[in-house]
């Protein structure tokens, strides 16, 4: 003989309601917490009477309600911030917002996303395409200076291009000489010592 398990039904009035916050959730919600302060969420969410939960309370007190929120437009400075804290830190949405007084990582989070990272991309395409134009003209240098190095080149093994033929060694062969009786040698010293 099998047993039936009895599936537990939450009435209707407990279960938590899964909408938009209204004006008059948010201010019940401020009124508990300016009593009763900021924790314990699951008491504040049932004195409150929302029919909401803790961690739905804490998210709306912390992202949306708090008084030193502040809510707006990133200023370049911000978005600056945001960009050099994040290639530093990565996805540590928290950490930079302790950097943005008033800021909440919710809201960071959300401008990275929607704002931020598109515009790095875009740079980043941006950036690989002029490197690709760079490497492209540059092989076209290259090309073309080994084209006039072949056109110099002499033909047939003999030396066409150049007409003087001469020994380095022998021009600055100053094996013989005393360096101390060397005329030159002498008129540099004095031009120097002037």
């Amino acid at each position: 003989m099998a047993t039936m398990k009895k599936e537990l039904v939450k009435p209707m009035e407990t279960m938590p309601n899964k909408g938009a916050w209204t004006a008059e959730e948010d201010r019940k919600l401020a009124e508990v917490i300016a009593t009763h302060g900021a924790r314990r969420w699951r008491t504040i969410a049932s004195k409150a009477a929302l029919n909401r939960c803790g961690k739905s309370c804490r998210l709306r007190w912390l992202n949306y309600l708090r008084p030193n929120i502040k809510r707006g437009n990133i200023s370049d400075q911000e978005e600056d911030l945001i960009l050099r804290l994040h290639k530093l830190l990565g996805n540590r949405w928290s950490l930079i917002a302790g950097r943005l007084p008033g800021r909440t990582d919710n809201e960071i989070k959300n401008y990275w996303n929607s704002h931020l990272n598109k515009k790095i991309n875009k740079k980043g395409k941006q950036i690989e395409a002029s490197n690709r134009e760079g490497q492209e003209i540059e092989k076209k240098t290259i090309e073309i200076s080994l084209e006039l190095k072949e056109d110099n080149k002499p033909h047939n093994g003999s030396e066409e291009g150049s007409n003087v033929n001469f020994n380095i060694d022998d021009l600055f062969d100053f094996t013989d000489e005393d360096p101390l009786n060397m005329e030159w040698m002498s008129r540099f010293l004095e031009m120097d010592e002037a």
